[in-house]
């Protein structure tokens, strides 16, 4: 089975469900398959097999054709992220050569700007714009192909997607990832959740993350697919009350930006069953806030990342329930393995750690990714024994739960003794008048590193130093205490919305936050 199949599949069992719900357009899953054959046949014209394609654009629907297209064209798409500078763009469309781009208008200012770093680019195909000198329309590329399944079939193992790391620790990396890889996560996926057959759900993830892998899911369920241009609490809402939505998913700090936002009262949100929350650290208060906050849901967490083409991990309603209602660790868990993919956790020696020690969180799977685009070295040092190095520094507890402890390159080594700051962060956000915080390691002479808060306010709160640093001294042991606190406005985070630690530490080393 391939990526490309799961349009027709379901077109084939639903053909007049709403595929695809968008402002004002819907999208059925016959009107999905015939456009998805459509564009594959007319990017023959454009490019070869083998070809990669990329896509800068907010969420549409014809960003999830082309989720669907290039791969069926046996081309590989190409995942930009639109947040990034024009320079930025540069290096990965450099670094992964596509024939073709599809863009929003908006973005095209930014692509003139390095036409000539990107050599390899030789069409412009504008998303919901007219034609230009140098770009064709997306709706006339579209009209040159057949409504018709292509003849040709890719390979399983043909790369269907190439997401780039976020580069929160250096230059980001392009994960290949196979049409085997995403069927494997899909299918992971399936085999792991509750899929109630009424549901109507709301894609709040920008498509050009790995969390995108949720649309194919949802897409081989056949249930109607709401999907956000962009995320913003009150279109959340509106959206939610408007399509009867059941389920949906978000990041961390989406949640707590509906927690705090007032607007959402005027809004009936009483179909909402179920929300899933990942892609960063969840603080385990923000959590119960929303707990009591919204009774009648029920929550969900998963863990994964760009290189697993998804979730490995995963903590079911259940569970969430028990640990509120008996105040247990777990809550602060990513849950236990998924059935189709095998996690542990490492010692420095490649064995397996006791429950209770931290290691390095290592995977063996379908889903794990074919390697890193032209990086064989990165591909390489990813790898021990065929199992991916994840980076991630994690314990199992008794029961078979799995606890993130920290990425690897995060940990703050502070006097000869080991902080992780997710610990520190917990403790953090525990405080009523701090709504966001990261804790990071900045050198230092005598204790070759020490741990730095940085320190986001609730509106009205006069918060100093000392008294943030004495909150976190009665809590936990003192050699975890911050020994200084920068208060900013707000953090630096990426689209998944996990914070920017490098830049925060490059800003401090630079002078440009002073300690």
């Amino acid at each position: 089975m391939l990526l490309s199949d799961i349009p027709v599949l379901a077109a084939h069992h639903a053909p007049d469900v709403p595929a695809i719900l968008f402002e004002d357009r819907v999208t059925t899953y016959r009107a999905l398959r015939d456009r998805v054959f459509q564009l594959s046949h007319a990017l023959a014209d454009i490019a070869a097999p083998g070809d990669r394609i990329a896509i800068l654009a907010e969420n549409c629907p014809e960003y999830i054709e082309c989720y669907y297209a290039v791969p069926g064209a046996r081309m590989g798409l190409t995942l930009l992220n639109y947040r990034l500078s024009p320079r930025e763009l540069a290096f990965i469309i450099g670094d992964s050569a596509p024939k073709a781009l599809f863009l929003e208008p908006k973005y095209l200012p930014a692509i003139r700007e390095v036409r000539d770093r990107i050599p390899s680019v030789e069409t412009l195909i504008l998303i919901g714009g007219q034609a230009e000198a140098d770009c064709i329309a997306y709706e006339a590329l579209l009209a040159r192909g057949a409504p018709v399944e292509p003849s040709e079939r890719p390979a399983e193992t043909d790369l269907c997607w190439l997401l780039y790391t976020s580069g929160t620790t250096g230059l980001p990396k392009g994960a290949m990832l196979s049409h085997r890889n995403l069927l494997a996560a899909i299918m992971n996926a399936l085999a792991a959740w509750e899929t109630p057959a009424d549901d109507v759900c709301l894609q709040t993830f920008p498509l050009f993350h790995v969390a995108g892998y949720v649309v194919p899911i949802h897409h081989l369920r056949g249930v109607p697919l709401a999907v956000m241009r962009n995320f913003d609490p009150e279109t959340l809402a509106r959206m939610v009350e408007r399509h009867k939505v059941t389920n949906t998913a978000m990041a961390p700090t989406m949640v707590a930006m509906l927690l705090d936002d007032p607007r959402l009262a005027a809004f009936d949100l009483s179909s909402l069953r179920r929300i899933g929350y990942g892609a960063s650290a969840m603080p385990a208060e923000i959590i119960r806030r929303a707990q009591r906050r919204w009774p009648a849901v029920r929550f969900t967490t998963g863990f994964g990342m760009t290189e697993l083409a998804g979730n490995v991990m995963a903590m079911g309603p259940d569970d969430h329930e028990r640990a509120a209602a008996h105040d247990l660790p777990i809550l602060r868990s990513v849950g236990k393995q998924m059935p189709l993919a095998r996690v542990r956790v490492v010692d420095d020696a490649g064995q397996d750690a006791p429950p209770g020690e931290t290691g390095e969180l290592v995977v063996k799977g379908d889903q794990v990714l074919c390697g890193y685009w032209g990086n064989p070295d990165a591909t390489k040092k990813s790898f021990i024994d065929g199992w991916f190095r994840s980076g991630d520094l994690a314990r199992w507890d008794d029961e078979g739960y799995l606890y993130i402890v920290d990425r690897k390159k995060d940990m703050i080594l502070t006097g000869g003794e080991n902080v992780y700051p997710r610990e520190v962060e917990e403790v953090l956000f525990e405080h009523p008048e701090i709504a966001d915080a990261a804790v990071i390691g900045s050198p230092d002479v005598t204790w070759g590193e020490i741990v730095v808060a940085v320190v986001c306010q609730r509106s009205g709160a006069a918060l100093t130093a000392e008294e943030v640093i004495a909150f976190v001294r009665e809590r936990i042991a003192s050699y975890k205490k911050p020994r200084c606190v920068v208060f900013l406005d707000a953090l630096p985070r990426n689209a998944s919305g996990k914070v920017l630690k490098r830049e925060l530490r490059e800003r401090i080393a630079s002078g440009d936050i002073p300690l």
